[in-house]
């Protein structure tokens, strides 16, 4: 077994994706804020058991297909990675623009902190393994 293949590792991954796909998430929340009739969108968050593997409703698939165009057709069972989270805002503008920017911002720097912090832990976490095994 590989350093990397540890379950709180794959745990750290499985974090630092959700992060990156929640970021294009909300920077497509920001840059449509003045287009009619969009509707904000979010990711949920993962969760893991006490194990570090994810839990069955925050799973998404393994490897998913992606759509390069809305002209495609969907894979059966080619979903998101990740769960979204369709709740609308609450504030929606005549145009039926929901999109509040101060929100997004707030999510946007929580996000970033919070992928800084999965980051760091890591990080640290792998120099721990390889002070553990004797590489440093």
């Amino acid at each position: 077994m590989a350093i990397n293949d540890l379950p709180m590792l794959a745990a750290l991954r499985t974090k630092m994706q959700w992060h990156q796909e929640r970021q294009k998430v909300l920077a497509e929340n920001v840059s449509n804020s003045d287009t009619p009739g969009f509707q904000p969108r979010d990711l949920v968050a993962p969760k893991f058991n006490s194990a570090g593997q994810l839990t069955a409703s925050s799973a998404g698939g393994a490897l998913p297909m992606m759509m390069t165009s809305a002209s495609h057709m969907k894979a059966p069972g080619g979903a998101v990675s990740f769960a979204e989270d369709r709740r609308a805002g609450f504030q929606t503008r005549p145009a039926g623009n929901a999109v509040n920017l101060e929100d997004q911002m707030m999510k946007v720097s929580a996000n970033q902190m919070d992928y800084a912090a999965a980051t760091s832990l890591y990080t640290r976490s792998l120099g721990l393994l390889k002070t553990a095994i004797g590489k440093r």
